[in-house]
């Protein structure tokens, strides 16, 4: 029998970022990386990440969350699906505010209509924080490249850590590159020893930059939060917009604000329920064809 046989599921996006959430805090177990990855077949039940909630760790937190990848990997931070989860504890409690656990820190949530806000925490920008596999002078734009050594299609993207690491790469038109393409080298190059997230990044204004992401662990992605953190933070260190920006995805807008009072990054947008449901043998099962 399958771990996660009968267990009860909850699907949700945020931003078109699909997202499972199954809440384990009754009777808590791992999920096995095996059957993330049957789940996430096509024609199963397709996901970006699966948000597993588990019995609180301290006082007045409403759950310690694990983030599951489409590859069964395991992820320190996912804005989407942390507005998910926000929504999906409003709906089970009527509270406006809640604070969920995760392995890097606290995620305080306030849904408020349309909205909800997240506290993504603070950004950390050692090379060792990120990490890198060894020191550089600057992460604000790091020796790094993609495409033809004499004509490189991407270069000097700047990096972060926002509870995972990021790379992003500024360019002139998110469109005009294949990330399809170019995502799978740069997540897995030897500089980042913990493989990255790569976005590619085009600032149409002080206030405003367009996005497009090649998540770790998951592929091409229709919305990042995370993402939309580190770019925001890295474009402000740049001086390329102010602290707070909208960042444009494939599947919407997200408001990036980056406080200028403790550093804290505050990422508001939307969540919607699609529909639930109980996972059966059938969807765990990695030998079956998708049905």
């Amino acid at each position: 029998m399958a771990a996660l046989e009968n267990r009860l599921f909850v699907k949700m996006n945020g931003l078109g970022n699909e997202i499972v959430v199954l809440d384990l805090r009754a009777a808590p177990l791992a999920v096995p990386p095996q059957e993330a990855r049957a789940l996430a077949r096509p024609g199963v039940l397709p996901f970006d990440q699966i948000m597993a909630l588990y019995p609180p760790q301290t006082e007045a937190t409403s759950a310690f969350v694990r983030i599951i990848n489409a590859d069964g990997s395991e992820s320190g931070a996912c804005g989407n699906g942390t507005r998910c989860i926000a929504l999906y504890e409003a709906g089970r409690t009527g509270a406006a505010h809640m604070v969920f656990e995760s392995v890097a820190g606290p995620l305080d949530c306030t849904v408020a209509g349309d909205g909800i806000t997240v506290d993504m925490g603070v950004p950390r920008f050692g090379w060792h924080d990120i990490p890198l596999a060894g020191p550089v002078a600057d992460t604000r734009a790091i020796e790094l490249q993609a495409g033809p050594a004499e004509a490189p299609v991407l270069r000097a993207p700047a990096v972060v850590n926002v509870g995972n690491p990021h790379a992003i790469f500024w360019v002139e038109d998110v469109a005009a590159v294949d990330l399809a393409r170019l995502g799978p080298e740069l997540e897995h190059h030897p500089i980042f020893p913990e493989r990255a997230n790569i976005s590619v990044a085009q600032v149409v204004s002080p206030e405003h930059i367009v996005l497009k992401v090649w998540e770790r662990g998951v592929g091409l992605t229709r919305a990042c939060g995370s993402a939309a953190c580190a770019t925001a933070v890295a474009a402000a260190r740049l001086g390329l917009t102010g602290r707070r920006v909208t960042v444009t995805l494939p599947g919407g807008d997200l408001v990036i604000d980056w406080r200028e009072s403790d550093d804290h990054m505050l990422m508001t947008g939307p969540a919607e329920f699609e529909f639930d449901g109980r996972l059966t043998a059938a969807m765990l099962d990695a030998t079956a064809g998708a049905e």
